[in-house]
């Protein structure tokens, strides 16, 4: 009869955290993708902006309008600037995600580990238990057939 691996529920408890690193992560990649996507976009705007500046240059244009995509360009360099630092954080915390996905894993290979060697021993000691009932039966059946042939002579 072979006995339940103690570490059971730390097996069970190491893989709801595994799976729970993993659907973090799976978001913090979203979340850094989207706030990648967010800073292409105002980059792309920022050079699209910039290229309607040197096309009102050329035709000529007011001070007052000239200040305003000024200042607006400012706005936009100021919004880069922060979503930089906002893709910045979300790569960070990717990182960190996947180191600790990587140590999630590290503890369910241990614990797996473990119970395969439980396993192993339990196996062990189950073979030697069956050897041993073989044994005495052989033994008993070795004894029968002696006292069968005594009784014949």
């Amino acid at each position: 009869m072979s006995h339940a691996f103690p570490l059971q529920p730390l097996v069970h408890l190491a893989k709801q955290k595994n799976d729970a690193a993993t659907r973090k992560l799976g978001l913090l990649n979203n979340n850094h993708l989207t706030a990648q996507g967010k800073l292409e976009m105002l980059q792309q705007y920022r050079k699209d902006y910039q290229e309607k500046l040197k096309n009102a240059e050329k035709d000529g244009m007011a001070l007052q309008e000239l200040r305003n995509f000024k200042d607006f360009i400012c706005r936009l360099d100021e919004a880069i600037a922060q979503q930089n630092a906002v893709v910045a954080q979300a790569q960070l915390s990717v990182q960190q995600g996947r180191s600790e996905l990587s140590d999630m894993q590290r503890r369910m290979k241990s614990f797996d580990t473990l119970s395969k060697r439980h396993d192993e021993a339990e196996r062990k000691i189950e073979a030697k238990n069956e050897q041993k009932i073989l044994d005495e039966h052989s033994g008993r059946r070795n004894a029968y057939k002696s006292a069968e042939q005594g009784d014949e002579n």
